[in-house]
């Protein structure tokens, strides 16, 4: 600004608007696939939420007010359902699933689809 005043809507360099934002999109999803892998019937979406959010507890780490958002966003990014219906995300990227023959909102795993993935191949697809 010419008078020397501040531009209150521009991010200060170096301030915490300009931080980098953390990918975490792999992290969750592998903590997703660790729940359900010993759970094979599948989980009910807020027992999948208290499982990853009692781990992160339990070692420490972070847990963000979006936590939910995020994991429910990765969980979506990698569900049949969703992937046929929308053209964000290929079939053959599922590896979870919504058990039709379960009331309510139960999330479970392709187990075949799920072992086959390494963490490279996860990386480059989210």
């Amino acid at each position: 600004m010419p008078d020397g005043s501040a531009d209150l809507f521009k991010p200060a360099q170096g301030g915490e608007l300009t931080a980098p934002k953390l990918h975490t999109g792999p992290v969750i999803l592998a903590e997703i696939r660790a729940v359900l892998a010993a759970h094979p019937g599948g989980l009910r979406r807020w027992s999948v939420m208290r499982a990853i959010r009692k781990e992160r507890e339990r070692t420490g780490q972070d847990v963000p007010q979006n936590f939910e958002a995020e994991v429910e966003r990765i969980f979506r990014r990698f569900c049949t359902d969703v992937t046929a219906k929308h053209s964000g995300g290929a079939a053959k990227d599922a590896i979870f699933f919504r058990p039709s023959e379960k009331a309510g909102e139960v999330w479970a795993i392709l187990r075949d689809r799920a072992s086959s993935w390494c963490n490279d191949e996860l990386t480059e697809v989210i």
